[in-house]
């Protein structure tokens, strides 16, 4: 991508999408078309048309969604599948209307069946059932890699999916009941430590395996990605007779009690953790295979000690703006 060519990062103002930003301008990417939901309604097949022709991007970071944790997901599915399915449609039908060179589409590690062979290739994808939990948004996310699937098949154009696997940052949603687990362990912990509660409670047994990656990380990798050279970036299309997908990852895992732990000792909460297995645990557990990625040359910066140390700092700048205490869910999504 050449510097001053024009760049399109949808939902800028997410975890991925403000990453994005960061890295683009520390890229001296000084072309960068930034929308807020009130001056662009991505659900809005109409204005997305409008936009796409008048400003005519050149390369598109498809970073909007709706999201959220296991509560969330099983609680909003319709939300979930409709929101989703009506963003990436209109994004990805006017990048190709308009000769969009290249587009990224973010998914997520959920698109792969609940009890896939780890880590998960991305061969993977519709080998067998899929997560019942957040199944929808799943569901969302598939659809919108067939999206770009098929239009590198009949029109030849470069639209890549990315999936990377649970993401945690700076610009985290850290809402009582939306958010996934990292975010809802901060922010349950921290104000356990200020109230002096003896104990949190964690959805689940704590048993499920998770990997986590830096958001910053991420969006290195997604640039990363977007900047392969035409005849990567070939090989991994074939003219549309391969599937689209790059999996995006650090390689390690852990389990939610050793992630509760971690997150504990970086807030500060001294107290018992106590895990509520009548809540669902998801699934066992998602270790992406990142091979792909790391033979084209990329690889993770960012510790998870670190990545939540960073994070933790982000919460507490945030604090004025999640006031309030509610109930946590702190299940792996």
């Amino acid at each position: 991508m050449n510097r001053d060519a024009k760049i399109y990062v949808a939902g800028h103002r997410g975890l991925v999408g403000s990453a994005l930003v960061r890295r683009l301008r520390v890229l001296d990417h000084g072309n960068l078309l930034l929308r807020n939901h009130q001056d662009l309604d991505l659900t809005d097949q109409a204005q997305v048309r409008e936009f796409f022709s008048q400003q005519r991007p050149e390369y598109v970071f498809l970073a909007a969604a709706k999201v959220g944790g296991i509560l969330a997901n099983s609680t909003y599915p319709a939300e979930f599948i409709y929101q989703n399915l009506l963003i990436q449609t209109n994004v990805i039908h006017e990048a190709y209307r308009t000769g969009v060179r290249r587009l990224l589409f973010l998914g997520s590690s959920c698109i792969y069946p609940k009890h896939a062979p780890q880590p998960m290739k991305e061969e993977c994808l519709l080998t067998g059932p899929l997560e019942p939990t957040n199944r929808a948004y799943a569901v969302a996310k598939i659809a919108g890699i067939e999206m770009c699937w098929s239009h590198n098949r009949q029109h030849g154009t470069h639209f890549l999916a990315a999936m990377p696997t649970n993401l945690y940052g700076p610009g985290d949603h850290y809402d009582p009941h939306d958010s996934h687990v990292i975010p809802a362990l901060i922010r349950k912990m921290h104000e356990a430590k200020l109230s002096g509660a003896e104990q949190v409670v964690v959805w689940g047994t704590g048993t499920p395996r998770r990997e986590f990656l830096f958001s910053d990380d991420a969006a290195n990798a997604c640039v990363f990605l977007m900047n392969l050279s035409n005849e990567k970036m070939d090989a991994i299309l074939a003219n549309g007779r391969s599937l689209p997908i790059v999996n995006i990852g650090c390689g390690e895992d852990a389990t939610v009690r050793e992630l509760a732990e971690l997150i504990a000792e970086v807030v500060g909460f001294r107290g018992e953790l106590v895990f509520d297995a009548t809540k669902p645990d998801g699934t066992p557990r998602k270790l992406l295979d990142i091979n792909h990625l790391t033979r084209l040359g990329w690889k993770h910066s960012t510790v998870l000690r670190e990545g939540l140390i960073r994070t933790y700092q982000d919460f507490l700048e945030r604090q004025t703006l999640t006031a309030g205490v509610g109930s946590v869910s702190t299940s792996a999504s």
